[in-house]
């Protein structure tokens, strides 16, 4: 006998229960919501731990709505998004795949690093992006209409990407997009004391750290610290390691293995902190 089932939401479907902490640094917040009001899908660009994924997270939470998120990856399939079938004690029963879930239950469903999907794979969410807001699932036959409240929202790291791997025209416009980047210095040295716990001092010496390692780029670094490797910094600080140590471990040796490379960042973490 074949059982057709919806998986029941997880725990990470969840609308975030408190209020994941998110600095503005200019209008995404009010455009977010407005795409969320019209059901207009959204992708995130920026750099790897700039705050898009909490962003994310901290709109969920102000939009009331659970979250539903997917990390990209190459052997990401259409199945592992819409749902397959399962044997579960004898029996052949459909589970629902995370995009799946997000439709039935009007939930935002994140897709992280939507570039490493393969091509065959994204074009699953084509008639989710549109005005039919329809997720068809040919194993099953059904046609899944989205549930007020869903939206689809993307993200991905243009500076980072290959030219194979970027999206294709046929998918990009169907979002509407935010540019994210590292904030000003003050505000990311206020996130990163509020995060890990560091005295504002402390806060703002390891961004000065950041933005002397974002210059090395020109020198060969595949991309600066993100806000989210200073505030790993700034915990292990706050735990006791020396601030030295610290950088060295949560920054340095997180970007690069190059001897020249950690060499300058040595250089720049003496010099600073």
């Amino acid at each position: 006998m074949t059982i057709s089932e919806s998986s029941v939401p997880t725990p990470s479907s969840a609308a975030p229960s408190t209020e994941p902490y998110y600095v503005a640094v200019g209008h995404e917040v009010e455009i977010f919501e407005r795409c969320h009001r019209r059901g207009l899908p959204v992708l995130l660009k920026g750099p790897t731990g700039c705050g898009k994924t909490r962003f994310v997270e901290h709109m969920a939470w102000r939009l009331g709505r659970p979250l539903v998120t997917v990390a990209c990856h190459d052997d990401l399939s259409a199945s592992d998004l819409t749902g397959r079938y399962l044997i579960r004690g004898g029996e052949t029963v459909w589970v629902d795949g995370p995009l799946a879930v997000a439709a039935r239950i009007g939930a935002i469903c994140y897709l992280d690093e939507v570039v490493e999907a393969r091509e065959d794979t994204v074009v699953v969410i084509h008639p989710l992006t549109d005005d039919r807001k329809l997720l068809p699932i040919d194993k099953t036959g059904e046609m899944v209409v989205a549930a007020p409240g869903f939206q689809l929202v993307a993200s991905y790291n243009p500076g980072y990407q290959h030219a194979i791997k970027d999206l294709k025209p046929s998918t990009r416009q169907r979002f509407v997009s935010l540019d994210f980047d590292y904030p000003a210095a003050a505000i990311e040295a206020r996130i990163v004391a509020h995060e890990s716990g560091v005295k504002p001092s402390v806060a703002a010496s390891l961004v000065e750290v950041a933005h002397r390692v974002r210059r090395l780029r020109d020198q060969g670094l595949a991309e600066g610290p993100g806000t989210r490797l200073l505030v790993s910094a700034g915990r292990l600080i706050a735990e006791g390691i020396a601030t030295e140590r610290a950088c060295q471990v949560a920054i340095g040796a997180a970007l690069t293995d190059d001897p020249d490379l950690l060499s300058a960042i040595g250089d720049i973490i003496d010099t600073t902190m």
